[in-house]
């Protein structure tokens, strides 16, 4: 029997990494930084596999989306690479998937853990879900859960797995989450030893897919339709405003934009968003 297993792989919250050199194209660290997130990917397809998956498909789901090092990806992991993509950080999943991992993870705009931003990297003030403050972590999780295959394994820094661990307070199966480093600031972190880290990730990503696999088998992780509404506060109101332009979106003040559906919907639509916003500032999404 066939056990598919998905993960969405962030930069900001790989072990070791705590700068924008380390994290973006232009910068003096990114060939290291690349070579640190393969490497936390593959520690979590391993554990994933020894959870007892049988397929894992990776999304590099980093700013340009071209950054793990495909000669050295773990020999049993599908790579989904390069964009635009329709689902952006979650493209490929779907329901025949019985988990989804989130590796180097950060925490929210406005969170003190190491590059914490949603999205972009000033342009998004806020976001919520469901009048709940949200980032990168929750919407993926809320998205994931709709489409039946939810996060059971979370990596990044402390700050970000607590947010994972408070987004899913009252999930079932509980998200197991890795931490490869404590935040000190915006810019500065304690690292664990890069082979602690990788032994964490592994150990939670085995965990979190076996309990996945369990909860399964008695009849869970079934996709589901979950009525959202999404609201995001931008740092510009031209962004807004030009937001206006697209079916179901309202306003609720100069710079803040909300648009209800369902959740996997919107999770698309914000795609658009980001497009247009990335049209009107010349900045390209973080994520």
């Amino acid at each position: 029997m066939e056990v598919r297993v998905y993960i969405s792989a962030d930069m900001e919250g790989i072990t070791g990494l705590v700068d924008a050199d380390d994290v973006q194209a232009d910068g003096r660290d990114y060939e290291r930084g690349r070579a640190m997130m393969t490497q936390d990917v593959n520690a979590a397809v391993g554990g994933a596999l020894a959870g007892g998956a049988t397929r894992v498909l990776v999304n590099d789901a980093h700013s340009a989306m071209r950054n793990l090092l495909v000669d050295q990806l773990h020999p049993a992991a599908a790579l989904v690479r390069g964009r635009p993509k329709p689902m952006g950080m979650l493209e490929g999943l779907d329901e025949r998937h019985a988990a989804t991992l989130c590796v180097g993870y950060h925490a929210r705009a406005g969170q003190l853990g190491v590059l914490s931003h949603s999205y972009f990297g000033h342009e998004i003030e806020d976001m919520w879900l469901d009048g709940r403050p949200v980032g990168e972590i929750g919407f993926a999780h809320a998205t994931a859960a709709a489409l039946g295959a939810p996060v059971a394994m979370l990596s990044g820094d402390d700050v970000a797995c607590a947010e994972a661990r408070a987004w899913a307070a009252d999930a079932e199966p509980p998200v197991r989450t890795a931490v490869v480093k404590y935040a000190r600031d915006r810019f500065a972190a304690e690292l664990l030893p890069v082979a602690v880290a990788h032994a964490a990730i592994a150990e939670a990503a085995e965990e979190g897919v076996r309990t996945a696999l369990a909860r399964a088998g008695d009849g869970g992780n079934k996709p589901r339709a979950a009525h959202t509404a999404l609201a995001v506060r931008w740092q510009s109101a031209s962004v807004a405003e030009q937001l206006m332009g697209i079916p179901g979106v309202s306003r609720r003040d100069d710079r803040t934009v909300e648009v209800t559906g369902d959740v996997v919907r919107l999770f698309r639509l914000f795609g658009v968003f980001q497009r247009v916003a990335a049209s009107l500032t010349g900045q390209r999404p973080y994520c």
